[in-house]
């Protein structure tokens, strides 16, 4: 795994307890802005994402399931665990804290440019969350 992929999960993993010490650690690996699934979002924003996370999972942890590399492009698929203890933001809703222990499937796709990631790609499996959570049943 390369360091810039270390530095990633890095970021998204650590609590965050001091927030100007982790936009500064984010704008070392985003370009500041970053386009995310095709929506410009400033370094705070990411910052805001990772801090929801953490509070929306205790005890979270984050599996490689694959890398690979190739010219200016990085895909990452990942397992992430954790205990679902704070709201979760959805499509749908939010989504009351369970205290259910959940695993989500991402998959991102990165463009780095200069050494840090311009543009992001990411999918996620939102419906096999939501059934973890009861939140949705299938018919």
């Amino acid at each position: 795994m390369n360091s810039l992929v270390r530095q990633i999960l890095r970021l998204w993993d650590e609590p965050i307890v001091d927030w100007a010490a982790a936009e500064t650690a984010f704008r070392a690996v985003y370009a500041d802005p970053v386009v995310v699934n095709d929506v410009k979002l400033a370094v705070t924003d990411l910052v805001r994402r990772a801090l929801a996370l953490q509070e929306t999972y205790e005890g979270r942890t984050t599996d490689i399931i694959e890398t690979f590399e190739s010219d200016g492009r990085i895909a990452l698929a990942v397992r992430m665990r954790g205990r679902h203890v704070g709201a979760l933001a959805t499509p749908l809703g939010p989504v009351a804290p369970t205290g259910r222990m959940v695993e989500i499937r991402v998959i991102d796709l990165l463009t780095v440019s200069g050494g840090r990631v311009t543009a992001v790609t990411t999918l996620s499996d939102e419906l096999g969350l939501l059934r973890q959570l009861d939140a949705v049943a299938l018919i």
